[in-house]
C-alpha cells in the first residue's frame, strides 16, 4: 500500500468515548480510535479493559455516556443498529452465531435479508462467497453444525459479507479454534482488506497473531488508551507485557 496510514481516509472514528453498562460507572473512558480504509486495526489489552465493550458501543448495542462515533464522517451515535448495518457497518461477535441446524447455503441466504426479494442479487452474493471460500461451495447443502470450527467461522463471515459491509467489527475471531484453523481465519481476514476493500476493527487476545496481520494497534489499560502505533513497532511491547500470553 503506497499511502501512509495517516493519508488513508478514516472509515470509523471513536472520539472521547465513555461507555459503561450503568450510567454512572464507565468501563471505557475518553476512548479514541481510528480505523482507516482497507486496514486491519487491532484493539489489544488484558481481559476486562473494555475491548469488547468498545465494539458493542460502535455497533449500537450499548449507548455511550459521552463521545462521538463517526462512520465515514457521519455521526451514528443516535442511529439504531439496523440502520448502521444499512450504512455499511457489520459485527461478528466472539460467540459463534451460525444456525447450526441449517445448511451452509441457508445461513448465507439469511445474510441477504435486506434485499431478500431480489433473488438474483441474493444468488450473486452467495456465488461471490463461494468464490471467497471454495470449501463452502462443496458443502453448501451440508448442515452447518457438522462443519469444522474454522469452516463455521467462514460461514459466519460469509453471511456477514452478504450485506457488503464497508467496516467489519470482529470480536476474538479465532476463539476456541485450533492453531491451524486460527491461521486460516487470519489469512481470510487479511484477504478481505486486500481483495474486498473492507476495513476491519478487531479485538483479539491472540496478541502475536494480531500483530502479524494488523496495520495499526491500540493498547488499552483500565478502559483508557495507553499505547498506539503501527503494528511493526509493537514487538518489544509484546515481549514486555504478554510473554507467554
Amino acid at each position: 500500500m503506497s499511502e501512509t496510514a495517516a493519508e488513508l481516509p478514516a472509515m470509523l472514528e471513536i472520539k472521547g468515548l465513555d461507555v459503561g453498562y450503568y450510567k454512572d460507572l464507565n468501563i471505557l473512558m475518553d476512548l479514541n480510535i481510528t480505523a482507516r480504509k482497507n486496514q486491519i486495526t487491532a484493539i489489544l489489552g488484558a481481559n476486562g479493559v473494555g475491548k469488547s465493550t468498545a465494539l458493542k458501543a460502535v455497533f449500537g448495542f450499548l449507548r455511550p455516556n459521552a463521545g462521538e462515533i463517526l462512520l465515514q464522517g457521519e455521526d451514528i451515535l443516535d442511529v439504531p443498529t439496523y440502520n448502521r448495518i444499512l450504512k455499511g457497518l457489520a459485527y461478528i461477535p466472539q460467540q459463534p452465531g451460525v444456525f447450526k441446524d441449517m445448511t451452509v447455503e441457508e445461513n448465507l441466504e439469511l445474510g441477504g435479508w435486506t434485499f431478500r426479494r431480489d433473488k438474483k442479487q441474493v444468488r450473486a452474493k452467495i456465488e461471490a462467497n463461494y468464490e471467497r471460500f471454495p470449501v463452502l461451495r462443496d458443502k453448501r447443502k451440508q448442515i452447518t453444525g457438522e462443519l469444522s470450527g474454522g469452516q463455521q467461522r467462514q460461514v459466519e463471515i460469509g453471511r456477514t459479507l452478504m450485506a457488503e459491509p464497508k467496516v467489519l467489527l470482529i470480536d476474538e475471531p479465532t476463539a476456541g479454534l485450533s492453531k491451524m484453523l486460527a491461521e486460516e481465519v487470519y489469512e481470510m481476514l487479511t484477504a478481505l482488506t486486500e481483495r474486498d476493500d473492507i476495513t476491519i476493527l478487531i479485538v483479539d487476545q491472540e496478541i502475536r497473531q494480531a500483530l502479524k496481520i494488523a496495520d495499526y494497534v491500540y493498547v488499552l489499560e483500565l478502559g483508557r488508551n495507553k499505547f498506539e502505533g503501527p503494528a511493526s513497532e509493537f514487538t518489544d511491547l509484546e515481549k514486555a507485557f504478554w510473554v507467554g500470553g
